[in-house]
């Protein structure tokens, strides 16, 4: 397996890359999961909204996007990875990417998801620790999960969560 991490906004992607990071999406969240809900919910079109998408010979076989919340935080969600990828460390390698990237953006901000509820242990390993009740997602548990700033406001490099500094990056 040789894996390609790419990252672009909306936007500037090839339209048959997208298509294929969006079938991953629906493939993974609707149809496997069998949550029939809007899987297209206008946020990978936001300002500052990033996608990350994993391939291996061309094939996109994970994603996660990144986003910007209004509190200052940066979300990363919609994480999903194709059955044939499980279990091979592809996930980790975006999800470290995607922390790097956020590092990268604000590295004073925080990085928030929404774990499904098995899948906390898994998030844990990146420094994420859950910050708040679980709750249902399409019948799914799910739990708020938080990774603290790695630089705190007011340090050299921090950003103290300024929206024009993130236009920028």
């Amino acid at each position: 397996m040789t894996v390609v991490l790419h990252r672009s906004a909306v936007r500037t992607i090839d339209p048959l890359e997208l298509y294929a990071i969006l079938r991953l999406r629906v493939s993974v969240f609707v149809v496997e999961q069998a949550c029939p809900y809007p899987e297209l919910d206008g946020r990978d079109v936001e300002a500052g909204a990033e996608l990350l998408w994993a391939t291996d010979s061309g094939d996109v076989v994970a994603t996660l996007r990144v986003l910007h919340d209004a509190d200052g935080a940066l979300r990363v969600g919609r994480v999903a990875t194709a059955p044939a990828a499980r279990s091979r460390g592809v996930a980790a390698e975006l999800m470290r990417a995607a922390l790097d990237r956020c590092a990268e953006i604000d590295p004073s901000a925080a990085v928030v998801l929404d774990a499904q509820a098995h899948l906390a242990p898994w998030y844990g390993r990146f420094g994420f620790t859950v910050d708040g009740d679980a709750f249902d997602e399409d019948d799914i548990p799910h739990v708020p999960m938080r990774r603290e700033a790695q630089v705190a406001p007011g340090a050299p490099g921090a950003t103290d969560g300024d929206p024009a500094h993130r236009a920028r990056a």
